[in-house]
């Protein structure tokens, strides 16, 4: 019988009972950790059953969420195909998000250009009835990718239209052409009247007749000017008409006190009968005195008419 070689380590006791019992424990912590993860998951969590009716099934995945306002508050279990050829979307929603949906509330799976498609739930009227159990709701589809074809074909024909446009026998050139065109008749000796009257004949005959209002206008002032002298002036018609109303307001002063006199004679003359022949003289003397401040006013009038030369009617009619 061989010793044992001392160099040698010595030997574990229990080395199949601990080996066993390490592979329980792995195999305990492996369940742990899934019982967590389904957990975490909500796999223990209580649910109610949604179904939502949909054309078509492509993109949708057993697994995939149903969200509320961001928020995953479902998943679908199942997907089966219905009797009418649509296609059921079995939903498990957890109970205490449950009270997010409503009967008035509306589901959409969206499909996008990159990335899986969302089954979404959007609830406008938080106080209607809650959703109940097993109800069967119309899924709303959208396919962004389905309106790249559009797209594509809708900017096929704008660059066509844009290169008709753009072309040699295109608006925009024709346009283009015009616009040369009038801005050469601009920078020409018409200007800007021969690109609106079209030839440089009507333009010449606009700007004669331009200058000639001009030289028109020149003389009116210097009419103007002269009649404003002739008029207004220091040794104008209105300066001398002014003095002469002055001396025509003076000498009719004077006939109104004459009156005056003649009406206090005739007063006494009806109050002295006795001294008619002294009243008779004085009165021919007053009589004498009105006539003479007549005449100087029909002179003085004759005078104003003489000088205002506007005056059409040259005839006065004295008392």
């Amino acid at each position: 019988m061989n010793a044992p070689d001392p160099s040698s380590p010595p030997p574990v006791t229990n080395l199949e009972f601990k080996a066993r019992l390490l592979m329980i424990f792995m195999l305990v912590l492996v369940c742990g950790s899934i019982f967590f993860v389904m957990y975490a998951r909500g796999a223990f969590d209580a649910t109610q059953r949604l179904v939502l009716m949909a054309d078509d099934s492509e993109g949708v995945v057993i697994g995939m969420d149903l969200t509320f306002s961001g928020f995953p508050i479902g998943r679908v279990h199942g997907i089966e195909l219905a009797e009418t050829g649509k296609v059921r979307i079995l939903v498990d929603v957890t109970q205490k998000d449950a009270h997010w949906l409503r009967t008035s509330s509306v589901f959409t799976l969206v499909r996008g250009v990159v990335g899986a498609p969302n089954i979404r739930a959007y609830t406008g009227v938080l106080d209607d009835p809650d959703l109940p159990d097993g109800s069967v709701r119309t899924v709303l589809q959208g396919d962004v990718s389905a309106e790249i074809p559009k797209v594509i074909s809708a900017t096929r024909e704008l660059v066509e239209n844009l290169n008709t446009l753009i072309g040699s026998g295109g608006a925009v050139n024709a346009s283009l052409t015009n616009l040369q065109t009038m801005t050469g008749k601009l920078n020409g000796p018409g200007g800007a009247l021969g690109v609106l009257f079209g030839n440089e004949q009507d333009a010449r005959k606009i700007t004669t007749t331009l200058d000639r209002t001009n030289a028109l206008l020149a003389r009116l002032d210097g009419m103007a000017a002269k009649t404003d002298t002739q008029v207004f002036g220091d040794k104008g018609v209105l300066p001398e008409t002014r003095a002469t109303v002055v001396q025509l307001n003076a000498l009719l002063g004077d006939a109104r006190g004459s009156l005056k006199k003649v009406d206090t004679v005739l007063q006494d003359a009806q109050a002295i009968t006795a001294n008619a022949k002294g009243a008779t003289a004085d009165l021919g003397v007053l009589r004498t005195d009105v006539e003479t401040s007549l005449r100087k006013i029909d002179g003085l009038v004759n005078e104003i008419n003489r000088k205002w030369p506007f005056a059409r009617n040259t005839d006065i009619q004295l008392p």
